[in-house]
């Protein structure tokens, strides 16, 4: 705490929301930052006081999670000029009836339901996947909206509150208040065509340009089964089995994407399925190869599944679009009923009699691999039913091929907090027993490993016969404590030991003390990226007997060929005295794509094929508290202010009319003679 002009200040640490564009603008704030009174509501009667009651607007409101709903933040956007901005305190424990700001139709429009192709499923007309979605993430706000995660820094919110504004009776509080300022200022305006043209403009002819924006963007993490070139294309004979999931996720406010269930649990379960399949005895001399891909920025209109399509249809990617024999994606699969995992597929592809042979066949590949896990049943979904929103779409847009999603839903999504704050690990009902270490609840292998691990079996063996395997099938099985540390890693404390391990030394910083957020950013590789890659590289690759140098260059190693393989240099386990690491040279076929939309690339700002996010820059986001003074102090103390100005400048005025009086000038030393 520290005093400034006679008030009590305390600079808090928040996350905002940050202004998305694509085709809208989702908030406004001001450059000097907006100020307003605190008042805070507990209840939806206490906005009464902030809408029409209160005699010292603008208010800052301080709001508890729960109320944090669509249908009062439209009663606050109807009121703007008494609101000068929004704290919303974190719900603990989440809120009972759900909460996601997404909308019932993620992803409308980019997927492969148009009003031209399948429009009796275009624009979820047959399911809305996210029942609860309410679109608040996507609404435009004049005011800046801040999530206070620390339950200290509400609290001291709230006891200044209680302490300078709570009024007596409905009385009016007295003065000084207590009041906050955010400050939040975005570049970024109008809509993505704006602000990229604004940026070009800038960059092509300005010295020091001011982007004000950037697009959304990262990489997608792939690797092979069996190493391929990757300075050439397949043959169009050489087929692939694609392993799909998503990296991703989003909520509210920036850089707080937890995404248990929305991208969490699905690729930690196809990780632990790549593990499971490389030990296979055979998988050198399989007929078919497996490409294990992890999508990023599959929540802003499928970013990293278009750009890999349009990638492929153009050579730049060494699998092609004909390669792909089968297409198996995990969707959300933590939050299954009595064992059910579902197996949704697209009822508009399969009018083609030949991807419905296929398919079927896919679907009976699954139910056999499934047949050996007793924590999986399979179940089928009427042909009739379309996809729940997936790569698989893109995919599809482009060509017809045999494709599954995997879900624990038939339906609508069993996630109640879809792309919100709250979809984290006690979401998927990830707990650990109490009194245990860090170390102890890294190791603990918890119920939802257990059954994800289960998952990720299935998943194994089911690539496995894919790919033309027929001898090991009933080998191939995940590891809980594989699933386990994962789980431990991204949800709940990135900085443990065997993330550390797995890790380039120059990453360690990567790794906070809490779990790791799933937002795509524009700063990119992602930490989430970063980890998924050298995971996957550790769980498939080959530690080798190469020195550091080495490692770091292969190409002066005869042996060793840079095009089929990745070389990581990590920093290794700890020695049996615990003190330090024993780094080594791992070698897999782990990589990374870029995921930017094509639309960038194209310069084609307003694309409807393409997605167009763009994040805003800005300078500053922060908030402070402090005591303000009542407007009728403030007007005599400026009227104060400005009578001693005056006054001073009679007073200076006078003194340099007499000076010759006030100010006798010394005379000059006569002469003196000697």
């Amino acid at each position: 705490m520290a005093t400034d002009g006679g008030g009590c200040v305390a600079d808090l640490g928040n996350r905002s929301l940050l202004r998305l564009v694509s085709f809208c603008v989702l908030l406004a704030a001001s450059v000097s930052g907006d100020t307003g009174v605190i008042h805070v509501v507990q209840k939806e009667e206490d906005l009464q006081w902030v809408l029409t009651d209160g005699p010292n607007p603008p208010y800052v409101v301080l709001l508890e999670g729960t109320l944090f709903t669509r249908n009062l933040m439209e009663k606050m956007k109807g009121r703007t000029s008494r609101i000068a901005g929004l704290a919303v305190s974190l719900a603990k424990p989440s809120p009972a009836s759900g909460f996601s700001p997404s909308v019932q139709c993620p992803n409308d429009g980019f997927g492969v339901y148009s009003n031209s192709y399948g429009p009796e499923f275009a624009h979820c007309r047959e399911i809305a996947w996210n029942s609860l979605g309410d679109g608040l993430a996507y609404e435009d706000f004049s005011f800046p909206i801040f999530l206070l995660e620390d339950e200290n820094e509400t609290n001291v919110i709230k006891q200044c509150y209680r302490d300078h504004n709570l009024s007596q009776n409905g009385s009016a509080p007295a003065f000084p208040l207590c009041a906050m300022q955010l400050f939040s200022h975005m570049h970024a305006v109008i809509s993505t065509v704006t602000c990229m043209r604004r940026s070009f403009i800038q960059s092509s002819f300005s010295i020091n340009p001011e982007i004000v924006c950037d697009p959304l963007s990262d990489y997608n993490v792939w690797s092979m089964l069996k190493p391929v070139n990757t300075s050439e294309t397949l043959e169009p004979d050489d087929k692939v089995v694609v392993a799909a999931t998503r990296l991703d996720s989003r909520s509210f406010f920036w850089n707080v994407a937890p995404g248990a269930e929305s991208a969490v649990a699905s690729f930690v379960t196809q990780l632990a399925a790549a593990e499971a399949l490389q030990k296979a005895p055979d998988v050198t001399t399989l007929p078919r190869n497996v490409m294990f891909v992890f999508f990023q920025g599959e929540t802003f209109d499928y970013i990293g599944s278009s750009r890999m399509v349009y990638d492929m249809e153009n050579g730049k990617f060494p699998v092609q679009l004909e390669n792909i024999d089968s297409f198996v994606e995990l969707g959300q699969v933590a939050l299954r009923n009595s064992l059910e995992l579902w197996m949704h597929t697209d009822p508009m592809s399969q009018k083609n009699e030949t991807v419905q042979n296929q398919v079927e066949e896919l679907l009976t590949t699954l139910e056999k691999s499934g047949a050996g896990v007793p924590t999986v049943v399979l179940r089928r979904l009427s042909r009739s039913q379309p996809l729940p929103p997936s790569s698989l779409q893109r995919f599809l847009r482009a060509r017809n091929i045999s494709g599954v999603v995997l879900a624990d839903h038939s339906a609508v999504f069993h996630n109640h907090y879809y792309q919100s704050i709250y979809d984290t690990a006690e979401n998927i009902n990830v707990t650990y027993p109490e009194g245990q270490s860090p170390e102890e609840d890294l190791n603990f292998v918890t119920d939802a490993a257990k059954a994800l691990a289960g998952v990720a079996t299935v998943l194994g063996r089911a690539l496995y016969q894919l790919a033309g395997g027929t001898n090991f099938s009933d080998t191939i099985q995940a590891d809980p404590q594989t699933v386990t540390r994962l789980l431990y890693g991204f949800l709940v404390r990135a900085n443990n030991s065997w993330f550390q391990s797995i890790l380039r030394p120059d990453l360690r910083s990567y790794l906070g003390d809490g779990p790791l957020q799933h937002y795509i950013a524009v700063s990119s590789p992602t930490n989430t990226t970063y980890v998924v890659q050298y995971a996957l590289a550790n769980l498939t690759g080959k530690v080798i007997d190469l020195t550091r140098e080495q490692c770091q260059d292969p190409s002066k190693v005869p042996t060793e060929n840079k095009e089929l393989y990745e070389y990581t240099w990590v920093q290794g386990p700890l020695n049996s005295n615990e003190t330090d690491r024993l780094p080594r040279c791992v070698r897999s076929t782990a990589r990374l794509a870029r995921a930017l939309s094509p639309a960038f690339e194209l310069k084609q700002w307003g694309s409807t094929e393409y997605s167009t996010w763009t994040e805003s820059r800005w300078k500053d986001i922060r908030a402070r508290i402090f005591l303000i003074a009542s407007k009728e102090l403030e007007f005599i103390t400026l009227m104060v202010g400005f009578g001693v100005l005056v006054f001073s400048l009679v007073v200076t005025y006078c003194i340099n009319a007499k000076a010759d009086v006030l100010f006798i000038a010394p005379r000059e030393p006569g002469s003196v003679s000697y």
